[in-house]
């Protein structure tokens, strides 16, 4: 089968997409992963790699992108319209043309690029999530920044979110369907269309992170995560992490970061009397502390005391693997829920927000996950390890 597996987003997002991909292509299919030409050296054979000229990393980088990423939730979602349109039609000649021979896409739901190319081609669609963003009586939605606000409510809060983003975004995405892909306006938003039709859902997160919800219909399924390995680590870091007892983690992703916060976090660390590898913030190396660019975190999580990071849905699986601490410093979106989940397991202390983050705090967190989330985090990850959620998402797209 010829599947075409989008992948549009931060390396977050394009990493479990590869690992998906990997495990299909070693069943004998002909897959092809559509993502930022960035993420090339993630592709290797037998993938085949169609690279989108479109870089999301360059755009939250850029001044636009990093106010973007400050706004907020709706700040979120209203931006999307200012901050894509403007690349929004080159994107989508890039995404058709590498899909247009594939027989099935895998696609996340924003955007509904799974449902515009099954239009077009005739080719079936499958939605990849990232979180669980089914709707559910259990918890509301995961951008929304609460743990619950009662069952009718918790459901009520996808619909709304789905309707706004549609708001936004949907007189964008009729124009160019017209204008690029020839298809008429969507009669409705394609998250009720996509219910309506069971379109199956594969979430790669774990179940013995998020219990799925008993109210979920059939077609949605949590796979568990979706691994992809990374290669060794630099010769100087593994001298750095040889040359000590296991340092600390610290790094924040893609988001916005200032020199502000760099200062909290090197308090913090020396406050808590740790080594720390550092990662996209502006320190100073010394004989403790370490800077690293990109490295393999499924490599690195397991020889840490303790990550701290911003609750990305990947990282956080990644470290939750790993069978290391937690402590999240959640920005925005779904990284406080993320943050929440982690200290529920007993993997992390109660989050941090990254806007009130100070040295002090940071440091008490840090003790307190080093000391008594130690036992827990290491049980989970032991049971997350033996999981297969490549397999399990692999067997549900062959069964359809």
């Amino acid at each position: 089968m010829r599947i075409a597996v989008l992948a549009l987003g931060s390396r977050g997002d394009t990493q479990p997409c590869v690992a998906l991909g990997q495990e299909l292509a070693g069943r004998g299919h002909e897959v092809t992963v559509v993502a930022s030409h960035r993420y090339a050296p993630l592709v290797t054979s037998p993938l085949t790699m169609a690279p989108l000229s479109v870089d999301p990393a360059a755009i939250v980088e850029s001044e636009e992108g990093r106010a973007w990423l400050r706004s907020g939730p709706l700040g979120f979602v209203r931006g999307l319209r200012t901050v894509v349109e403007p690349l929004a039609e080159k994107l989508v000649l890039e995404v058709d043309a590498a899909c247009k021979g594939a027989e099935l896409v895998l696609a996340p739901a924003l955007g509904a690029f799974g449902r515009h190319l099954s239009e077009r081609y005739g080719m079936r669609h499958v939605l990849l999530h990232f979180q669980p963003s089914e709707p559910t009586r259990c918890f509301p939605n995961p951008l929304i920044p609460v743990r619950t606000l009662g069952a009718t409510a918790n459901r009520a809060s996808y619909l709304l979110l789905e309707r706004l983003a549609w708001a936004v975004l949907g007189r964008l995405a009729d124009r160019l369907r017209a204008g690029v892909l020839g298809l008429p306006a969507l009669k409705g938003d394609p998250f009720t269309l996509d219910r309506a039709e069971r379109v199956p859902v594969l979430c790669g997160v774990s179940p013995l992170v998020v219990p799925r919800p008993p109210d979920w219909p059939g077609h949605v399924h949590l796979t568990g995560y979706w691994r992809l390995a990374g290669g060794g680590l630099p010769g100087d870091l593994e001298d750095f992490l040889q040359a000590g007892p296991p340092p600390v983690y610290v790094g924040f992703g893609s988001m916005a970061v200032t020199p502000r916060l760099g200062e909290q976090v090197v308090e913090a660390l020396r406050l808590a009397k740790v080594r720390a590898v550092v990662q996209g913030l502006e320190v100073r190396h010394s004989d403790d502390l370490v800077i690293v660019g990109e490295v393999p975190h499924d490599q690195l999580f397991s020889r840490m005391a303790a990550v701290v990071h911003h609750g990305g849905a990947g990282t956080t699986g990644t470290a939750l693997t790993a069978g290391v601490p937690s402590v999240v410093c959640p920005f925005f979106a779904d990284q406080p829920f993320w943050g929440r989940r982690v200290r529920e397991l007993g993997a992390g202390p109660e989050p941090l927000p990254v806007r009130g983050l100070r040295a002090g705090a940071l440091a008490g967190r840090l003790q307190h996950a080093v000391q008594k989330c130690r036992e827990k985090s290491a049980q989970l990850g032991r049971r997350l390890a033996v999981e297969n959620g490549v397999k399990n998402a692999a067997d549900l797209i062959e069964q359809r």
